[in-house]
């Protein structure tokens, strides 16, 4: 078969009350899926998961059993679990290493006893999950009853996915992704989610048919893995209805493993001491030792591995015992865990593209292990363009990159023009005040927010620090925590673009002057608001791009140091101090990032190939006038 890779595997488990219908669920995902030819049926005893005598004879599932198959382009790992309250057990051994849960349940009955012990176990695991409204062609089933038993019974937000039509007198239920009640699905997507909330009422001015549907998945699928509401599906199992709109909901919002965050067990295949590029197998290691893991699959750099549980929890009592004796003669704690490394921000990017659609899983895997050996290559998804952006630490950084993925992965990608990433600041100090009034469905939303921001300089230099947010005394008193969580997130959001470019904001300062809400409003349209708000007062106070200005140091001999000079001169380059090393000259300078885009081939061409040179980020500056807006016009297309 072919090779699944960690963002295309679901490890998955179908938890529910007893006689809800998890095996028969289960025996429909491997029919549709090809893995079986043939219907199991647990009255008939002939199902796949329910394997063992005893579960046969009583139709029902006594221990966990895993089935692996795939589904379009994912391979799903499935446990089918217990639902008999005398194998809790079971449940919770399986879903303590699970990434995410299909909740099964009759939609005649809603939420049963065992149906709340097993959605409390899954809460404690932090695993999301998905409900299956399943049997909707009995007679007693009821959607808004089954809804409202997860409302109340479950204390969770049920988004529902689908709207059952009724095709015949005997209430049989045609479960599929139909057409969605658009206002009302929006809408409560957006309560739940504040970058939707956002993107709905700033760019799309609650016109939900101009909604991208994958904007509508991306935000489903956060709220999902955040655990603030769960998707609903509908269907009847047994009559094979609804199952594959099932599949294609646990594919597209429950996690993968790689967005998990387990106290993983590695299984280690070989343990080799390393010579150069030859390898010497090894049975074992001693304390002190370097050595090479072979084996490890979620394993990541600045992680720290230890030999068993038994050992860790050895190691946090000892470390325990010297923290204490340390502490008592006033020197530094010990730690248990090694200091993880400190990744720098990246300083160059460009966007990458696979040749043919049929490769980008394929790239999508690459990029994901070479992210995984070096923490400072960045990969994202451009949010308007859709393309993949390689975010790296200069022009070498992404071409090695770029020919590892030719070389080691066979796929001739393409490299977009490669961009450098600037920040933005602002020049003055402004107060604005904002109101959103917007009635959606039957719900009047009304929120005000005046706030003030100014730039903040660094007390020991001049250059710019992060942003931050600070409150006036008495609208610090009077909002609850969850208020200002909302009012956070709408500046932070406001950061992330700037009013000029739409690059990261930094060296701002936010003062919350006053929050004013009706009663009904939700936290979403809050944030809304304050983002809104944010933007107008970011523009009303000046735009400045911040250049990343790049400490730069260059080995060449002393008959090119006056060509090598000039040409930095041309650069904007800024001499700091020139040295001599033996028969050469260190020149040590700086120069913005933008003038150094193909230096070494220049440097090459003015020494003969007889210079090197090494550049690393030093400080980010403003740009100057004349500078600043030759950048606009050539990002505006006018130059």
């Amino acid at each position: 078969g072919r090779r699944q890779y960690s963002f295309l595997i679901r490890n998955i488990g179908i938890m529910a009350h007893i006689d809800a219908g998890k095996t028969t669920t289960t025996e429909r995902m491997l029919y549709y899926s090809g893995y079986t030819r043939a219907l199991g049926d647990v009255d008939d005893g002939d199902t796949v998961t329910d394997f063992m005598v005893q579960e046969r004879e009583r139709g029902i599932t006594i221990q966990s059993a895993a089935v692996t198959f795939d589904w379009k382009k994912h391979r799903i790992n499935l446990i089918d679990t217990p639902g008999h309250v005398d194998f809790t057990l079971e449940v919770e051994r399986a879903l303590r290493v699970l990434d995410g849960a299909v909740a099964v349940f009759d939609a005649s009955a809603g939420v049963e006893a065992q149906t709340l012990t097993v959605w409390r176990q899954a809460e404690k695991h932090h695993v999301p999950c998905i409900c299956f409204l399943n049997k909707m062609d009995k007679p007693g089933a009821s959607l808004h009853f089954s809804i409202e038993s997860i409302k109340k019974k479950l204390k969770a937000n049920p988004v529902l996915l689908q709207v059952d039509n009724i095709l015949n007198s005997k209430n049989m239920c045609k479960c599929y992704v139909s057409k969605l009640a658009f206002a009302f699905f929006h809408t409560q997507v957006a309560d739940l989610d504040d970058e939707f909330a956002e993107l709905l009422l700033g760019v799309y001015g609650e016109n939900f048919d101009a909604v991208p549907p994958a904007k509508l998945q991306e935000a489903v699928r956060r709220v999902t893995l955040a655990r603030k509401g769960v998707p609903v599906l509908c269907g009847s199992s047994l009559r094979n209805k609804g199952v594959q709109p099932l599949l294609d909901a646990i594919t597209a919002y429950l996690p993968a493993p790689n967005e998990r965050h387990h106290d993983l067990v590695e299984r280690m295949s070989r343990l080799l001491l390393p010579f150069a590029d030859q390898h010497v197998e090894i049975p074992s290691l001693t304390a002190g030792n370097i050595a090479l893991c072979v084996g490890l699959k979620q394993t990541v750099t600045g992680d720290t591995i230890v030999s068993s549980k038994a050992s860790a929890v050895a190691a946090v009592r000892r470390a325990q015992k010297e923290k204490e004796g340390e502490r008592k003669r006033g020197g530094e704690q010990a730690s248990l865990v090694l200091a993880g490394v400190e990744v720098p921000e990246p300083v160059f990017f460009c966007s990458i593209e696979p040749p043919t659609m049929s490769r980008q899983a394929d790239l999508e895997n690459a990029l994901t292990c070479l992210q995984r050996e070096d923490p400072s290559l960045k990969v994202r998804v451009d949010s308007d363009s859709g393309q993949t952006i390689l975010c790296g630490m200069g022009e070498l950084h992404i071409e090695i990159l770029h020919d590892r993925i030719r070389r080691e992965y066979g796929i001739e990608t393409h490299l977009g023009p490669l961009q450098v990433a600037y920040r933005e600041t602002i020049l003055q100090s402004m107060a604005t005040t904002d109101t959103l009034d917007r009635t959606v469905g039957e719900r009047r939303h009304m929120v005000t927010v005046s706030v003030a921001v100014c730039p903040i300089m660094d007390s020991s230099s001049s250059s710019l620090t992060s942003c931050e947010i600070t409150y006036d005394e008495e609208v610090e008193e009077q909002l609850s925590p969850d208020v200002r969580d909302a009012v956070e997130n709408g500046v932070n959001s406001s950061y992330l673009q700037g009013p000029l470019l739409g690059y990261p904001v930094q060296g701002v300062s936010t003062m919350i002057q006053s929050v004013s809400m009706e009663p009904g409003t939700s936290l979403a349209m809050l944030s809304a608001c304050v983002s809104r708000c944010m933007l107008k007062a970011l523009r009303q106070a000046g735009g400045q791009v911040l250049e990343p200005v790049m400490s730069l140091e260059v080995t060449v001999g002393e008959e090119h140091l006056s060509s090598v000079l000039g040409d930095l001169a041309q650069r904007r380059g800024a001499i700091r101090d020139i040295q001599s090393r033996h028969d050469s000259k260190v020149l040590l300078a700086t120069a913005p990032l933008a003038e150094m885009m193909g230096y070494s081939t220049a440097l090459r061409t003015l020494t003969s190939g007889n210079a090197t040179f090494s550049l690393q980020l030093d400080i980010y500056e403003a740009m100057n006038p004349q500078h600043q807006n030759a950048l606009l016009n050539k990002m505006a297309g006018l130059a």
